[in-house]
This record gives structure tokens, sequence and C-alpha cells, in this order.
């Protein structure tokens, strides 16, 4: 079926890494940013960008609006609930996009229609209201129905019908709750493409939630059986665990045209760099096992592995590094390395700076370089990391810190900036960690609770960096914090202040009158 695209083997890739994978607990990002995510989006190649939820708060429509504004290719997409007033704030922030869409959503299970206190009927009027109304503000509108998989089937029918109807250029089919199997998301699609007046006529979507571990699974079912809208995020962020992974559809379809005679607009070689970056401004490290951009996806220990491997890549390697971007020799860099040579080997590793930002990061490497051997790739991703994390304009930055630890006690000395105003204090703690942390408490005095502290060699050796991320808590917001130094006192308390300035900024941008968290449909 045309489904509205002249190519009916295209794959349209919507991104939503800035709504949904912002929500993530902890995954909070900034202004700029989710600026910076949206551009490496649309530079490769995502034909949708859910840029965020307007109607959340003054910061969330501010950054839709800005990235409406700023954006070349890519449809530029909001989400707002089934009410007028969403949809109104929803169209004022994307409408000064090249390709402005509207995404209005309403739940259509008996779970959810218990909630809006919607029967059937009710329901019915409510989305004609809503998606007539958002058609009549922009041409592009996606709808969709949220935990659909859970929708008795002929009641799903019925409300795509009346989507369709009111004038939905995109249906979206979401398991919002990772509940579904791929021959059960494969006959749903199936089902509306066969039994729903003009389906023929629209791009139908699928969203899926990994709780099951199926979302890449189930995404690609949905393809097969005549979706052709994929929403998913890099490196699957997202909810509870997770979104679709962009990454694992992307080469799915890529690597199995075998069975997926598909195509996706994607540069795949700009994968690994999006991940990274991902990876880094949302605090939410990359598993190493993780499919695709993991840290070990292209690694083998195993005799025969390496054998084979040696002998023709192709044993046991199904894509190759180069086409997800991994061009990286892993050659270790020193003290005589110059910025060429490192501007060089981060654009290698994915990263592209502008000169004033590749001189930060060389004054950072100088350092690191002073205090290990040999620089490896690990440590430069790590450098990068921690370059992003910790910034001179940040409103608590970590200037100076002695510790004293033994048998004995520990005891520790800290001075910080606080609005650019020097402020120290001298703790003593239950170990050096915590009378680090001690310090910042009494310099910064906060209700936020650690929730969780970890620490990660970077590489082997006893001078390798030390990789800290913490988590922490406050009045519901939940942040992460990351760092990054060959002291891992100094990586621990740097992580800690940068959760702290993460608290801050999204304590500040989070409007109390809009809680998004609940469903209100209000018209």
């Amino acid at each position: 079926m045309a489904q509205n695209m002249t190519d009916n083997s295209r794959v349209l890739i919507f991104d939503t890494t800035l709504r949904d994978g912002e929500q993530s607990p902890g995954a909070t990002m900034t202004h700029d940013e989710k600026l910076e995510i949206a551009q490496l989006l649309d530079d490769m190649g995502v034909d949708v960008i859910e840029a965020g939820f307007p109607i959340a708060s003054e910061g969330d429509f501010e950054a839709v609006s800005d990235i409406a504004k700023n954006a070349r290719n890519s449809v530029i997409c909001g989400l707002s609930r089934a009410n007028y007033k969403d949809i109104d704030r929803c169209w004022e922030a994307v409408r000064h996009a090249k390709r402005p869409r509207i995404h209005t959503f309403i739940g259509t299970s008996p779970l959810h229609r218990g909630i809006t206190n919607l029967d059937q009927d009710e329901m019915i009027a409510r989305i004609h209201e809503t998606v007539t109304h958002a058609r009549n503000l922009c041409e592009d509108v996606q709808w969709s129905a949220m935990d659909a998989i859970r929708t008795e089937r002929d009641y799903l029918c019925r409300v795509v019908e009346t989507a369709i109807k009111a004038g939905a250029t995109t249906i979206n089919i979401p398991d919002t709750v990772g509940y579904t199997l791929p021959q059960e998301s494969a006959d749903i699609i199936a089902m509306l493409l066969e039994k729903v007046p003009g389906a023929d006529q629209v791009i139908f979507a699928t969203h899926c939630h990994n709780d099951l571990g199926m979302a890449t699974a189930n995404a690609l079912a949905a393809v097969s059986a005549g979706a052709r809208q994929i929403e998913c995020t890099i490196n699957g962020l997202g909810e509870r665990a997770g979104n679709t992974a962009l990454e694992e559809v992307v080469m799915a379809i890529k690597v199995r045209k075998d069975l997926m005679p598909f195509t996706t607009r994607i540069d795949t070689t700009k994968i690994m760099g999006i991940s990274r970056r991902v990876s880094q401004v949302s605090g939410f490290p990359v598993q190493f096992n993780k499919a695709i951009v993991g840290k070990n996806a292209f690694l083998h220990e195993s005799g025969i592995h390496q054998d084979g491997v040696l002998k023709n890549v192709e044993t046991f390697e199904i894509m190759k590094p180069a086409d997800i971007g991994i061009t990286e020799t892993n050659i270790a860099m020193g003290k005589h390395s110059g910025r060429a040579a490192l501007r060089s080997k981060l654009q290698d590793l994915g990263f592209e700076l502008a000169d004033n930002q590749l001189n930060d990061v060389f004054v950072r490497f100088k350092a690191l370089a002073d205090r290990k051997k040999e620089i490896y790739d690990d440590d430069l991703i790590a450098l990068m990391s921690d370059s992003a994390a910790n910034t001179d304009t940040d409103y608590l930055q970590v200037k100076w810190l002695r510790v004293v630890c033994g048998s004995d006690g520990q005891e520790a000395e800290l001075k910080m900036l606080v609005d650019n105003v020097e402020k120290s204090a001298k703790c003593e703690g239950d170990g050096p960690v915590d009378a680090v942390f001690n310090c910042v408490k009494t310099i910064y005095p906060t209700t936020a609770r650690l929730k969780l502290y970890q620490v990660h060699a970077v590489t082997e050796g006893t001078d390798a960096q030390a990789t800290v991320s913490v988590r922490m808590e406050e009045d519901g917001r939940i942040v992460t914090g990351s760092a990054a130094d060959t002291d891992t006192i100094l990586a621990s308390v740097k992580a800690y202040v940068g959760a702290l300035n993460r608290l801050r900024v999204r304590s500040q941008k989070t409007a109390p009158d809009a809680d998004v968290k609940s469903i209100s449909y209000k018209l």
C-alpha cells in the first residue's frame, strides 16, 4: 500500500531522544545541548525530530521553538495532549519550522479511558475535535493511541478511523508499556491496514518500549506488516527500560536487506559520534555490550573468534565498524602531541570542535598527558565527557581540593566558586569521598539526596582515569552527573557538583503549573 509515500520501501525515522528520551529519570539536557543534538540528528538524516513537549515548561517551549527555527531538513514535531491549550502551545513552538508537525495523543485502552473519565463515544468525539483543531493549524498532524496494544481491537479500528477522517496524516500505534510481542505487533498493523477505511492514505508508525527487551524486534515486525515510520531514540534512551534504539533498527534494515527490503535516509557513519554525544549530555553511559554502539560491540576475546576475524572479518562481524563511524586505530597519544593531531583524533572519534572548544580540550589533554604516559581512545572519550559536564560557565565550579586519608581519619578541604564567588570548607567524613561531599554540602546547602555512586576505570593500569557517575534526587527531580580524572576523589566531587548544577537548571526551567505527568484532556 502506498501509505501517502511514492516509495513504499522507504521507512521514516522519527527520533524522540529530546522528548521521550529526556523523560528518563536523570537525563535532563540543557537548552544548548538540545539544540546541538537536534542539529546532529538533522545532519544525520533523521526524517522527524520530536523536539519536546512545549506545554511542559517554558524551557521546553523555548527549546522546541529554537530547534524549529534552526532545522534545515528534518520535520520538527512537538507533542501535545488532547486539548486545545496543549495543541495551540505546540503549534506556537513548531510553526517556524520549514516542515512543522503537531503530534497529539490520547490513551485509548480501558485503563486510560478510566483515568480520563471518558466513555468510548465521548473519547471518539474528543479525538475528532482535537485532531480537527490541530489540522486546522498545521497540514502535518500525527495522532497516537496511547496504550494502543492493550486497546480492544474493534475500538482501536474505530479511533484510528476517526483520527484519519479528522485529518491526521500519520497514525502512531504505540506499545506504551513494552507489553507486546513481535507477531502481535505485526498483526495489529496488518489488521488496521486491512480494516480501517482510508488507512492506505496515511503513514502508520510504531513506537515501542523495551520493558521485555523486544523493542527493536517489535518495531521491525510492525514495519514488515506495513508500518512506514519507526519512533526511536539514540542509545535506546527513554523511560523505564527505554525506547527502540535508532542505531539498532537502522543497522538491522541495512544489514538484513534480504529479509527487509527497506531503506532509510540515515547516514550510518554518524551513528557512533551522536551516540557518544547523547551519552555525554544525558549522563547515561552506554552499556559495554550494547548492540551496535557498545564498547565491546566489535571486540573479540575468544581465540576461535580472533583467529576467524584475522583470516576473514566476516566470519564473526556482520557489519564493518566504519559503517557506524568507528575509524579509530587506538594509537596512543602523549604529551608531545599537538593540536592538529588532537583535532584529527577527536574527529575520528566523532567529535567536531570549534577552535575555542579545541583550545579548552587541549589544555585538559596536556594536563592529562602530564599524569599519564599514554593516552588512548577511551581516555579521550572520557576527557570529552568531562569537558562537556564541567565548564567555566557552571554556577558551581570545583577550583581546588586537598584530601588527607588513612587509618587515623579522613579530612577534606575544598574551594569552589558559587556564582563566581569563592567559598571554602574543611570537613571530616566516613572515608575521603564522604568528607569531600560534606564539604560541598557545607559550601552549597542542599536537600538533594545521593541515590547512586559508581566508579569505573577507563583503561588499565594504576594511572588509569576513573569515570565517576552519581545520581541525585530532589523534590521528585532526578539527575545524573559524571566526571573523569586520574584522581578518583577529584572525579567524584566534580561528578557530584555537576549533578547539583543540573538540578539547579532543571528546577529553574520546570513550570510549576504544568504537570505533564498527570493525564488531562480538558478542552
